[in-house]
Order: C-alpha cells, then sequence, then structure tokens
C-alpha cells in the first residue's frame, strides 16, 4: 500500500521519468565511452574481452538502479526523521524501525537503470552464449552484493544520529562504488586489496560477474554471502546501539 501511494505521487511529475531516463542513458554512455577508451586500441583487461566487461558495466548499472529505486529515497530520508523529530512515530510503531526506515517508499526513477542495465547484460549474454542457468547462478552472489550496499548504506544512515547531516558521506561512497564499473584488474594490487576487504566493491560486480561467466570460485561465493549476512546482522546491532542516544526532538 505505501509503495502504491508512493509511486502516485511520484507519476504526477511525470517529466521527472524522462529526465531520469535520459540522465541513465547519459550515464551509461558515458561509462560505455569510457570503457570504450581502454579497448580501442585492442588493449583487453588482463582475462576479460569486451564482451565480458560489458558484463560487469551491466551489473554496476543494475545496483546503481536499485539504489536509486530502494535505498536513496528510503535511507537518505532517516536524516530527516532525526532533524524533524519523526523518528519518535517511527519508534512507536509495532513493527521492525529498521524494516520500516529501509522499505518504507519506492521511486520509479531508478527502472531506467534496471532496463538499460537488462538490455545490456542481454546484449552481452548473446555474444558470449550465456545461458539462462547462468544467469541465475550469478543472482546468487548478487543478491549478496544488493544485501552488502544495502547494510553499508544504512549503517551511514545511523550515524545521522550523531551526525545529523551525513549527505557527504552517502556521497564519498557512491564515488568508492564506482570503481565498480570495471573489472578488479583495471586496478594495481593495492587498490584490489583495498576494493575487496576494505570497501567490498568487488562483491558487488566483479564475482557475480565472474560465477555469470561461469569461472567464479566457490569460496568468493561462501565469502560474499559471509560478508552479505554479517554486514546485515551488524548493521540491525549498530542501529540498535545509536538509539540509545537518540534524544527526541518533539519532546
Amino acid at each position: 500500500m505505501f509503495w502504491r501511494t508512493a509511486l502516485a505521487a511520484e507519476l504526477e511529475y511525470r517529466l521527472n521519468f524522462l529526465i531520469a531516463a535520459l540522465s541513465s542513458l547519459g550515464n551509461l554512455v558515458g561509462s560505455l565511452f569510457g570503457l570504450f577508451l581502454f579497448y580501442r586500441t585492442g588493449y583487453t583487461f588482463q582475462g576479460w574481452s569486451w564482451e565480458e566487461a560489458l558484463v560487469i558495466l551491466g551489473i554496476f548499472t543494475l545496483l546503481q538502479g536499485f539504489a536509486a529505486t530502494l535505498l536513496s529515497p528510503n535511507l537518505n530520508r532517516i536524516v530527516q526523521h532525526v532533524q524533524q523529530g519523526t523518528l519518535d512515530f517511527i519508534l512507536l510503531k509495532p513493527i521492525s524501525s529498521q524494516f520500516w526506515l529501509s522499505s518504507r517508499t519506492l521511486s520509479p526513477w531508478g527502472l531506467p537503470d534496471l532496463i538499460f542495465a537488462g538490455i545490456l547484460l542481454a546484449y552481452a549474454g548473446k555474444r558470449l552464449n550465456i545461458s539462462g542457468v547462468d544467469y541465475l547462478l550469478g543472482a546468487v552472489p548478487l543478491v549478496f552484493g544488493l544485501i552488502s550496499l544495502y547494510s553499508l548504506w544504512f549503517i551511514l544512515g545511523a550515524t545521522s544520529i550523531w551526525f545529523v547531516k551525513i549527505y557527504n558521506v552517502t556521497e564519498v561512497l557512491r564515488g568508492l562504488l564506482e570503481a565498480g564499473r570495471f573489472p578488479m584488474v583495471a586496478y594495481p594490487t593495492v587498490y584490489r586489496f583495498f576494493f575487496t576487504f576494505v570497501v567490498p566493491v568487488a562483491f558487488l560486480t566483479t564475482i557475480p560477474a565472474e560465477v555469470i561467466l561461469g569461472r567464479g570460485e566457490f569460496v568468493w561465493v561462501v565469502g560474499a554471502a559471509i560478508l552479505a549476512l554479517g554486514l546485515l546482522v551488524v548493521s540491525g546491532i549498530f542501529w540498535r546501539f545509536a538509539l540509545r542516544f537518540y534524544t527526541s526532538a518533539s519532546s
């Protein structure tokens, strides 16, 4: 019911959907052009052909769509709830406050990214003869990646209990996640370590892509599962810890 109401409200401004579609298309064209600059002279990332790199880009675009559709419209509002004191009313509801804050609304402006991601993955899959089973197998670590992305974003959102304005922090996270548009082998060893074990960008795009391409290693899929479930648990624990320091702004 909440999602239906949110979509009805957003779609009153239908021109926004066209603008969002053009913006998504522009971002995708820019990403393709950046990737093309590497491959136009015959250079390839080690072990990654042009079509295989497109799989990475497709997954990255899908993550962008997921974030714009569900994460950004919900988790960025935690700051507003803290500032305005409306978090009080959420905490009084007989439902998990983390669940309510994470899923209260839905935005259609991320749908163009999801559509373009599907087109890109379908095109690359046709060129590489990727089967439906391969896509289903790749969906497993991809779901783990979505959970990890959500958990990181929610943890940052929870810090608004102390800092209130955290927009710059979420922008830093967005900037770091931009590294996921290329295979991890594109980066020097130090950066690969950072994007795997510090900010787990590799678990968001590269590992799902390798599973889709049929060369994923089981240990990395297990690692993605452990990371996702671990971050999800930590996000819940951290949220409950942060609430101890929340002081009502309305009373």
